[in-house]
């Protein structure tokens, strides 16, 4: 990370972590060479920051140094020799994401221990360990951002129960502000129309279309647009004003009542715990044990045991009548053929869990509906706390090739590269978006001539995240303004 030099301040001084003049070399040691520690390594290393990846495995850091330009170190994480040898006496951030939520801890606190690392991030797997407040921080294992992958999941999927019909549903601004992405339909009312006339459609609704991707190639969208069937669009609104919108670009599927999930893993379990209260819910374990666990933890989840690619028990269980069917155990191969078969026995709609990102591409939009990936909805959240400027939220999009950003805006029009402009003369990158805007609690959807006020949440979208050290230096605050 670049560093900051002292001046006097002669206006008013703002304390913002990562701001600097311009966009400098990050030093950032990631514990764990799994798919998380992986994928985090190369979307970090191809932005150019000086990346050292940490693990016991000799042979995957082999494979992934012949894959990418990082640093590898073998060792136990939590070592501080280990830590030492990987450059933690000058890293400006450590990431743990070993599978051993101990190790993470442990690995944190040496790290603020012996070399006072400025930012540590820990990916934290269990439970018992995120009831506590007490537990993180200054005065407990001195942890500065807790990532919980299983949790992540799970809240991203209940965002898809809730809004029948969506590929993806992303909050921003603490959930006042939804990008959603659509696939449009032959019929819906916008579907073979320009773009400019869905103000004529909306008139009391205020919404704009972020970017369109056709046959994966992405299309900015421009007022003349027009948006074809089988496009998949992203657009942005207010929460409340979303299913408004999702009927002009498709027919609204009618809310879920019934589900079924497959797996009773950690995934599982915090999902039912979030929709249990609002829908039918069934969970196929194949474990007994398992199954009295969330007996015990559930209140209203039917739990069955047996497995969930047995053909006798969907049908017991009435799968036909099912709306949506999520296979969620750590197995890609039984996830993707129970979901198979549970669609042609005539599940309404399937929702996959795919670790294996080679897989996410084959399997989507055939005869399972959505392939979601744990990797990247994690990868999103690690990057919230990777990202220069005040970026208070971000979503990484379409197996990582595009990310959508929550960014403040600070400082006035001397120091600010977009405070007191209107969006039309923002030195934008080429494919990045401003879609909203959150002032005081108010959504405003963007306009060319909408000004940028000071402490405004921008949310923007970029079809090629290769533009996002840009994007950052638009946000970061000169030092004229100190």
């Amino acid at each position: 990370m670049g560093q900051m030099a002292f001046f006097t301040p002669c206006f008013v001084k703002v304390d913002i972590p990562f701001i600097v003049d311009d966009v400098g070399l990050m030093k950032i040691i990631i514990l764990g060479a799994n798919q998380i520690g992986c994928s985090l390594a190369e979307t970090l290393a191809n932005e150019s920051n000086d990346i050292t990846i940490v693990d016991s495995n000799n042979e995957k850091l082999r494979e992934l140094k012949d894959q990418i330009d990082v640093g590898t170190i073998v060792g136990q994480a939590s070592h501080p020799d280990v830590l030492a040898r990987a450059g933690g006496e000058d890293a400006d951030m450590i990431i743990a994401v070993t599978e051993n939520d101990e190790i993470n801890m442990v690995a944190c606190r040496v790290a603020y221990s012996m070399f006072k690392t400025p930012k540590k991030i820990c990916r934290i797997r269990s439970s018992s360990y995120l009831v506590n407040d007490k537990l993180f921080g200054k005065h407990g294992i001195t942890v500065d951002d807790v990532i919980s992958p299983e949790l992540i999941v799970s809240d991203y999927m209940t965002r898809l129960i809730d809004l029948p019909g969506s590929l993806q549903v992303l909050d921003f601004a603490e959930g006042k502000v939804q990008l959603v992405a659509v696939k449009a339909f032959y019929g819906g009312p916008l579907v073979g129309q320009e773009i400019r006339l869905l103000r004529d459609h909306m008139p009391n609704i205020e919404t704009r279309v972020a970017a369109i991707f056709r046959k994966d190639r992405p299309i900015i969208p421009e007022g003349s647009t027009v948006i074809e069937a089988d496009d998949e669009v992203f657009f942005v609104a207010a929460q409340e004003n979303i299913r408004s919108c999702m009927g002009e670009l498709r027919r609204l599927d009618k809310p879920y009542k019934r589900l079924i999930i497959a797996g009773g893993g950690n995934i599982g379990l915090r999902l039912a715990e979030s929709i249990e209260d609002r829908y039918q819910l069934k969970i196929i374990e194949h474990n007994p044990e398992r199954c009295a666990y969330l007996s015990e933890h559930l209140d209203r989840a039917i739990i069955l045991n047996g497995e969930a690619s047995n053909q006798e028990l969907l049908l017991e269980e009435n799968i036909e009548d099912t709306d949506v069917f999520l296979a969620l155990t750590n197995d890609d191969e039984a996830n993707i053929m129970s979901s198979l078969l549970a669609k042609r026995l005539g599940a309404k709609k399937v929702m996959t869990i795919i670790n294996n990102p080679a897989y996410v591409d084959l399997v989507q939009g055939g005869e399972i509906d959505i392939a979601i990936s744990p990797q990247q909805a994690t990868i999103g959240s690690l990057l919230t706390h990777v990202r220069r400027a005040d970026v208070v939220k971000v979503h990484s999009l379409r197996r990582g090739a595009a990310e959508a950003m929550e960014a403040i805006a600070h400082g006035d029009q001397a120091s600010s590269r977009v405070v007191g402009k209107p969006i039309e003369d923002i030195d934008l990158p080429e494919g990045a978006t401003i879609g909203a805007i959150v002032r005081n609690d108010k959504v405003l959807i963007a306009h060319d001539a909408t000004v940028v006020e000071p402490d405004d949440h921008v949310i923007l979208f970029l079809v090629d995240r290769r533009m996002i050290p840009k994007v950052e230096r638009l946000f970061q605050v000169g030092f004229s303004f100190f």
